[in-house]
């Protein structure tokens, strides 16, 4: 089986910076994608960043110039790195991965973890 589990949200004040990691475990030779949603309370869940194995990376317009997304294949970790938040990034963040390819060669799709909550707040 494949988790996926998220670290590193909190409460932060206005203009202030969080990181947050997620680590894919099990049996995993490759993740095709690895993303960011996040979901505010009463709201729908909403895409923040993707990020492909290749590196090639999507940011949701309220966030590009603001968060940056990356990734380390390797450890089949994907961070989300967010400077000058606003009240408004206030919501449960949660990692997704698709097309996990693993080690005995089948594929799984679209993975969620538990997500982690960021709070902006003075």
């Amino acid at each position: 089986q494949v988790q996926l589990v998220e670290s590193g949200g909190g409460l932060v004040q206005p203009g202030g910076s969080l990181r947050l990691s997620c680590a894919a475990s099990g049996s995993i030779f490759s993740i095709s994608a690895m993303g960011w949603y996040r979901q505010a309370p009463e709201k729908q869940r909403e895409l923040v960043a993707t990020i492909t194995s290749a590196g090639s990376t999507t940011y949701a317009d309220s966030v590009k110039g603001r968060f940056t997304i990356s990734r380390d294949n390797d450890k089949n970790t994907v961070y989300l790195q967010m400077n000058s938040l606003k009240p408004e990034d206030t919501a449960a963040y949660y990692c997704n991965a698709v097309r996990i390819r693993t080690s005995t060669g089948t594929y799984l799709h679209d993975y969620w973890g538990q997500g982690t909550q960021v709070t902006v707040s003075s």
